[in-house]
């Protein structure tokens, strides 16, 4: 196992989506999520994060807590008895107090558990404990601050809406010779940017270790990848930037915003179809980094062959690491 890690890093990462939908909100009939002022598409860190665990867990065959688990009856775990999992084995439980019982519940997830160990959780417990004889239900929970945390993810640029409709493949009930219909609303298109931060104060609590972090940025970039779901086909990855920094407690902030889609005023926006039609500038985000390269023990960077940007005025002390 790698050490723990020992300083900080922010992360930038743009993905695109064609003719799907990257966030679904379902309290408006499970449209992509805007920001309606301004025509941005808007994504959840919870999406990316699920898009993390989920390559994690199934190429990676990492342990995963925040998942669904159904029982033989169909029903779905909640995360009180998903907790209770991780005193399976434990010795002695029968004397056991509560505390005893949290402490070996949180010794187990965060040893065993890489999506606690990155993203932290609340976790609620309705344990069990013998008190003079009888058995007695105590709650209580277990909080754990994430190292790695995101903001909401937004689109660079305008995005335009549809709406589509289709048949299906049924019938729309017995004996009817009409199929069902189908109404969905995509994105032709929404080039995305998320950022991070990778917090060395909090990893100390979690065990957050370098080897963690690969598997991370693995989940980022592969995991958006692997989304090969109805509604997420089409994603792909296009840059990820991890700045990694010599001090403990410093870092420069706002990343994202330094890099913008070149000309935008005079594109339109709505109708950008595909990343060959961009070019991103980053000067703002070179020139940020060379004024800051005594802070900055390195760059950890990956960007997609089809992407047009520019890194190459970037200082030649600071040291960049291909993904």
């Amino acid at each position: 196992m790698s050490d723990i890690i020992k300083s900080r890093s922010e992360l930038v990462f743009l993905y695109d989506i064609k003719d799907a939908n990257p966030n679904g909100d379902p309290l408006d009939e499970n449209k992509p999520r805007m920001d309606e002022e301004t025509g941005i598409n808007i994504v959840t860190d919870v999406r990316l994060k699920r898009t993390v665990r989920d390559y994690l867990m199934n190429f990676k065959d990492q342990e995963i807590f925040v998942r669904e688990i159904t029982d033989n009856n169909g029903n779905i775990q909640d995360a009180k008895l998903r907790a209770k999992d991780f005193l399976t084995g434990a010795t002695n439980l029968e004397s056991a107090d509560f505390n005893e019982q949290k402490r070996i519940i949180q010794s187990k997830i965060v040893g065993d558990c890489i999506d606690i160990r990155l993203f932290g959780a609340t976790i609620p417990l309705d344990l069990t404990i013998k008190e003079k004889g009888k058995s007695k239900s105590v709650t209580g929970s277990i909080t754990l601050t994430g190292p790695v945390q995101f903001r909401m993810g937004r689109s660079l640029h305008k995005v335009e809406m549809k709406h589509i409709k289709g048949t299906g493949a049924f019938a729309s009930k017995a004996g009817a010779t009409q199929k069902t219909f189908r109404e969905e609303d995509i994105l032709p298109y929404s080039l995305i940017c998320f950022y991070g931060i990778i917090n060395e104060n909090a990893a100390k609590h979690t065990g957050l270790t370098e080897e963690d972090v690969k598997l991370l940025l693995d989940g980022i970039w592969n995991g958006t990848k692997n989304l090969i779901s109805r509604s997420k086909a089409g994603q792909m990855p296009r840059l990820l930037l991890k700045v990694n920094y010599n001090e403990t407690g410093y870092h420069i902030g706002d990343l994202d915003k330094l890099i913008t889609i070149k000309d935008i005023k005079k594109l339109n926006q709505e109708k950008i179809r595909d990343i060959s039609e961009i070019e991103l500038d980053a000067s703002e985000l070179v020139e940020t980094l060379n004024r800051n390269k005594n802070e900055i023990k390195s760059i950890d960077i990956e960007v997609d062959d089809r992407v047009k940007i520019d890194f190459s005025s970037l200082d030649n002390s600071i040291k960049q690491n291909i993904f």
